[in-house]
């Protein structure tokens, strides 16, 4: 009968033991999971008039956000972009351009200025937001998102210039980032849109 008991108490030692290990080992996936969870669905912007856009109205599509300037050698950028969000916009593709001052104030006008500039150079047509920052202390926290590992899941980088590409995934998740002077329609971006 001692041995039983014996026996008995050191099987509920073991599995106290056992439960708190599961227990540990589900909060430190938990942890990891939050780290890698983070979607760009969390957050919600104005559009360049002023209305307000939901990332979370983008479930289930790719997305490259990218942010643009007017007065840039990689300006003419938007006619690919342009041409990229055409032909993929009904495939589950959108394109979200972010106007930013950033990089050698090349891009100093309004949104009203802006808007008008895309819409008659280049045709724009796909959603283009307030112009914000994308760098340093007023940087935008979509740009903290993209920009941080431990909010992104992926990676630690910086936007180098105008025309930088991030993109997203159908889950929200930031997939890859890509370098400003690689062209909207180079081989590289319209694999991963299709794939």
């Amino acid at each position: 009968m001692k041995n039983i008991i014996l026996a008995f108490g050191l099987l509920l030692v073991l599995s106290c033991q056992g439960q708190k290990q599961n227990k540990k080992n589900m909060e430190t996936t938990q942890k990891e999971r939050t780290v890698k969870s983070g979607t760009i669905y969390q957050f919600k912007v104005k559009d360049i008039e002023g209305n307000d856009f939901d990332f979370a109205t983008l479930k289930g599509k790719k997305v490259m956000i990218v942010n643009t300037a007017s007065e840039c050698g990689l300006t003419p950028q938007y006619e690919q972009l342009q041409k990229v969000y055409s032909e993929y916009k009904d495939k589950n593709f959108v394109i979200v351009g972010f106007p930013a001052n950033n990089f050698g104030a090349q891009e100093p006008g309004s949104n009203a200025e802006i808007k008008t500039f895309c819409t008659k150079n280049y045709g724009v047509t796909f959603p283009m937001m307030e112009k914000i920052s994308v760098k340093g202390d007023d940087m935008h926290p979509l740009y903290h998102f993209l920009t941080e590992k431990a909010k992104n899941g992926l990676e630690d980088n910086q936007v180098e210039w105008n025309f930088q590409k991030y993109l997203i995934n159908e889950k929200g998740e930031l997939e890859h980032v890509i370098n400003p002077r690689i062209l909207p329609d180079d081989k590289e971006i319209t694999d991963w849109i299709k794939g």
